[in-house]
């Protein structure tokens, strides 16, 4: 199978982040070779999890970008902000945040934080498929 890529979405605004998970869905079933449902699942919440902190973290605008590999499927998201994400202890109180970056690591094969020079960073994920 041949790699297949696409630029999915620009997100502008938290109500985008449902748009995300609907372009992801589009791209997964639209693969000639088809990804098993539960991994389809694990790549829309990584998806997810990956555009809000980027809208919450990272300027209010990023870019979501998915690559079809033969074993694995690439969620890359790009937003404004160098700073990479940090692992921090959830709150499990006060409802701030800190358990969407450690899920992300968990449910990948790798992740990684490309910089962009004066235009932010490339969040990405390697999920199998």
């Amino acid at each position: 199978m041949d790699t297949v890529s696409v630029n999915v979405a620009t997100v502008r605004s938290p109500t985008s982040i449902a748009g995300a998970r609907e372009s992801t869905r589009a791209f997964l079933e639209g693969l000639a070779d088809p990804v098993a449902a539960e991994a389809a699942d694990t790549v829309v919440l990584v998806v997810s999890e990956l555009v809000t902190n980027a809208l919450r973290h990272g300027g209010g605008t990023c870019t979501l970008h998915l690559t079809a590999h033969p074993d694995n499927i690439e969620v890359a998201v790009h937003d404004r902000n160098p700073r990479p994400p940090r692992m921090r202890t959830p709150d499990l109180n006060g409802g701030t945040g800190g358990f969407g970056w450690p899920m992300v690591n968990r449910l990948a094969h790798a992740t990684a934080v490309t910089h962009r020079p004066g235009v932010g960073k490339t969040v990405s994920a390697l999920l199998p498929r």
